[in-house]
């Protein structure tokens, strides 16, 4: 496992959890549903209240939008580098396979 495997794999954890506590302080179409609720009904708190649900909202969308991106660059990370590693197996495999040979003709 690579570094680059090892960062991106804290940031997938990291953006996980972020974008999980996002979702649930997000309040849901019908009043009330959501987790955070609450408070007076003047016009500053609505407004304050819209303004929260747009960051939120906003939010959302750039964490599922790395969320994603992350993803991606592990696979394709995973994908590539498959095949050398499966090379280093083989390479080690005849090796082995040799070595055992070698003790049955001997036999």
């Amino acid at each position: 496992m690579s570094v680059v495997e090892i960062i991106l794999g804290a940031l997938l954890l990291i953006a996980c959890i972020v974008l999980i506590i996002v979702i649930i302080l997000q309040e849901g179409n019908q009043q009330g549903i959501g987790v955070v609720s609450g408070g007076a009904d003047t016009f500053f708190s609505k407004n304050k209240a819209r303004s929260y649900d747009a960051f939120l909202a906003r939010a959302t969308k750039w964490f599922a939008i790395g969320f994603v991106v992350i993803v991606l660059a592990l696979n394709i990370i995973a994908y590539f580098a498959k095949p050398a590693d499966a090379a280093l197996d083989t390479a080690e495999d005849t090796s082995i396979s040799e070595v055992v040979d070698a003790t049955a003709d001997e036999a």
